[in-house]
C-alpha cells in the first residue's frame, strides 16, 4: 500500500517477561473494514489500545496518515474509539451525547453542531430518539448512538473494541448489517477487534489473525479460511481436521504420507517433499464424505483417502448435520447439508465408511511454529 491509513512497524508490547505482541507488522489501508481476531489473551485488543493511544508500545512505531504516533496522546490522534459497553453518559440525552466531542474541542458554532448532531442521527437511522437518554434506548440502539458519537468527528480511523459482543445474537446480527452499511457509506477505515470468527468472516476486507501476541496470518476471509498458514488459523477458522504424518513417497504430482499406524493418505501436487518429512494435513468437514461401510480394502485401485471407522458422535446444527467418526486412532469431523441423502443416516456407534478426496487435502508447511507475519 503506497498510502495506508495506518502502518505499524516492528511493535513489541512487554508486560515484564509476557509478550503481548511481538514485532507485529502490517498496513491498513483508506477506507479499509479490517478486524483483530484471536481468543482471549492474544494481544488483540492490546494492539487496537496502542493505535488508540492508551497503551504505548515496548519499541515499533505506529503511524496514522504517515505520522507517527507513538508518543502523541490519545486526544492528539486522529481516532475516535468505540468501546464494548457503550460509553455513553446516563445524564446527557441522545444528541447531547453525540454532539459532546464537537463541543469539547471548541471549535464549532452551534449551529454547525446542531447541523452535525442531525446528520450523524439521519445516518444511523435514529432520529426520532435525539431527546431520550441511554436507559431509554435498547441495546443496539445505544450502540448505534456510541458509533454516532464516534464517527460524528470525521476520523481518519474510527476503532471498535468489541462493538457487538454484549448484544443478543439476533439483535447481534442485525447491527453486523448495520455497521457494514454504515462503514460503506462513510467510506472510513474501521478497525474492529472480535473473537467471534462469523463476525469477522462476514464483516471485514481482511483479517489479521492473532495468537499469544504473534500475528499468524493476514489476508481476505477467504484467504484465511481456504488458505490457512498455520495450524492455529487452521483450527481456529471454522472446524478444521489436522493431521501430522510424515511422507511415505513420492510420485508425479502426488505424495503418501503416513497419519497413523495403519493409515495412508494420499495428497495431490505435493510439490517439494521428500520421504521422511513430517508434516500437517488439513481438511475442512463438509470436504469428508460419510457413507456406509463396504467390502472394498482401503488402498486399491480408486479406493484411496477411504477408512472405516465407527460414529462416535452426533450432532445436528440446523442446516448440517456433524459427525465425529473414529478411524484407527484418529477422530475425523464431517458435515452434511440436512438436504443431502446422507443426511441423519448415521446413529452413534455406527459403522460408517470416510472417503477424503485427494484435492481436499492441504498441507501445513508451518505447522509445528507459530510464524510472525509482515504484512505489506
Amino acid at each position: 500500500m503506497s498510502d495506508p491509513a495506518v502502518k505499524i512497524i516492528d511493535v513489541c508490547k512487554r508486560f515484564g517477561s509476557n509478550y503481548a505482541a511481538r514485532n507485529i507488522n502490517m498496513e491498513i489501508g483508506r477506507g479499509e473494514f479490517f478486524c483483530f481476531l484471536g481468543p482471549s489473551g492474544c494481544g488483540k485488543t492490546t494492539l487496537l489500545r496502542m493505535v488508540a493511544g492508551f497503551e504505548t508500545p515496548t519499541s515499533g512505531q505506529i503511524l496514522i496518515g504517515g505520522t507517527d504516533m507513538v508518543k502523541v496522546p490519545p486526544h492528539k490522534r486522529p481516532v475516535n474509539m468505540v468501546f464494548q459497553n457503550y460509553a455513553l453518559f446516563p445524564h446527557l440525552t441522545v444528541a447531547q451525547n453525540i454532539a459532546f466531542g464537537l463541543i469539547s474541542a471548541k471549535k464549532y458554532s452551534k449551529s454547525e453542531i446542531d447541523q452535525r448532531v442531525k446528520e450523524a442521527l439521519d445516518l444511523v437511522r435514529l432520529s426520532e430518539l435525539a431527546l431520550r437518554f441511554p436507559a431509554q434506548l435498547s441495546g443496539g440502539q445505544q450502540q448505534r448512538i456510541a458509533l454516532a458519537r464516534a464517527a460524528i468527528n470525521s476520523p481518519a480511523v474510527l476503532l471498535l473494541d468489541e462493538p457487538l459482543s454484549a448484544l443478543d445474537p439476533q439483535i447481534r446480527e442485525e447491527m453486523q448489517v448495520e455497521l457494514a452499511s454504515l462503514q460503506k457509506r462513510l467510506n472510513m477505515t474501521f478497525v474492529m477487534v472480535t473473537h467471534d470468527q462469523d463476525e469477522a468472516l462476514a464483516l471485514s476486507d481482511r483479517v489479521a489473525v492473532f495468537c499469544q501476541g504473534n500475528l499468524e496470518q493476514v489476508g481476505s476471509p477467504q484467504e484465511i479460511y481456504d488458505n490457512p498458514k498455520t495450524a492455529f488459523v487452521a483450527k481456529f477458522i471454522g472446524r478444521t481436521n489436522l493431521l501430522t504424518g510424515s511422507v511415505l513417497e513420492c510420485g508425479s504430482g502426488f505424495c503418501k504420507i503416513s497419519v497413523s499406524a495403519k493409515t495412508v493418505l494420499t495428497v495431490q501436487n505435493a510439490a517439494g517433499l521428500a520421504p521422511g518429512q513430517e508434516l500437517t494435513l488439513w481438511t475442512k468437514p463438509h470436504s469428508v464424505v460419510l457413507s456406509e461401510p463396504d467390502n472394498g480394502a482401503v488402498g486399491q485401485e480408486g479406493q484411496d483417502n477411504c477408512l472405516h471407522g465407527l460414529v462416535i458422535n452426533k450432532s445436528y446444527q440446523g442446516t448440517t448435520t456433524e459427525y465425529l467418526v473414529g478411524c484407527d486412532g484418529l477422530e475425523l469431523r464431517t458435515s452434511s447439508l440436512n438436504s443431502s441423502s446422507q443426511a441423519a443416516r448415521f446413529a452413534v456407534g455406527e459403522a460408517v465408511k470416510i472417503h477424503i478426496p485427494r484435492n481436499s487435502l492441504s498441507i501445513l508447511q508451518n505447522a509445528h511454529t507459530q510464524e510472525t507475519v509482515a504484512v505489506s
